[in-house]
């Protein structure tokens, strides 16, 4: 079995925003381009609901003696779990002007961000650091007449921290995001169908050893997609979360920029069948 990580509770992992973003061309100082911010995110099996409420979106420019400017103000709560497997939230779309942006930030909401654990409701707490707003380094290069789209994986499983015991009365839940930022441009995705779907399947891209994305098949129609992924070889593993089923693995998937590489449909046999 590959080397993966585990999604279910406890949450204590350290909250690391390792950020990658690269504009394409070589760069403009006059004119106006594009950029949408899509946010999607990874599962996690402990949760039924982690809600997020994104108040603004704000961003800085090399050079710009106005600090941080507000390019979207979603005033909205969102459930992370609602976008996995392709699925995404549109964040902002905005016209920018040439030249480089640095960071964008997030700024969440203080007080209404939750988790729902058997079918129990806590509130988040988001630490006093990251009360100003979550930073993310991105360099985005804007040029003239490009779209850029920004795509940020906002890991719920790796976000949400417990601390208090489990289950009690006394449990209480952490807000710390970690989340990784890519330009779509220079990425590429997974897909395909896991069969049966009551396999309940969560496929996993691992490279070097190190999950880099993951997601649940549907449970409809066992299709899934893994997204965001760089230009590379990955060995993609298939979970199943019923036991009845074994786990199927595949070494040297390849990823192309801009292109979905279809893995076809991928039958599991059943637990205690060569």
């Amino acid at each position: 079995m590959l080397p993966k990580k585990l999604l279910s509770i406890p949450f204590a992992i350290l909250a690391v925003l390792s950020l990658l973003f690269t504009g394409c061309g070589t760069g403009s100082n006059t004119g106006m381009g594009s950029m949408e911010l899509r946010m999607y995110d990874a599962p996690i099996d402990s949760a039924s609901a982690v809600n997020v409420k994104i108040d603004k979106v704000e961003i800085n420019r090399t050079g710009s003696a106005n600090g941080w400017d507000v390019i979207s103000t979603p005033n909205k709560m969102y459930n992370l779990l609602d976008l996995a497997n392709g699925a995404y939230a549109v964040l902002g779309d905005t016209t920018l002007e040439a030249g480089t942006y640095p960071q964008i930030r997030l700024v969440l909401s203080q007080d209404s961000n939750n988790v729902v654990v058997n079918g129990k409701t806590y509130g988040l707490t988001i630490p006093s650091g990251s009360q100003t707003g979550i930073k993310l380094d991105v360099n985005a290069k804007i040029e003239k007449d490009i779209n850029y789209v920004l795509l940020l994986d906002f890991d719920a499983a790796r976000s949400v921290v417990q601390a208090g015991g489990q289950g009690s009365s006394q449990s209480k839940y952490l807000l710390k995001p970690v989340i990784r930022a890519k330009n779509k441009a220079t990425t590429g995705n997974i897909g395909g169908i896991v069969n049966p779907t009551d396999a309940k399947a969560v496929v996993y891209a691992i490279a070097n050893s190190d999950t880099l994305a993951s997601t649940v098949a549907d449970t409809t129609d066992g299709t899934f997609k893994l997204v965001g992924l760089d230009e590379g070889d990955y060995a993609v593993s298939i979970d199943p979360r019923n036991d009845n089923y074994q786990s199927k693995d595949s070494t040297g998937v390849h990823v192309t920029l801009g292109e979905t590489n279809d893995l076809g449909t991928i039958t599991l046999s059943q637990s205690g069948v060569q």
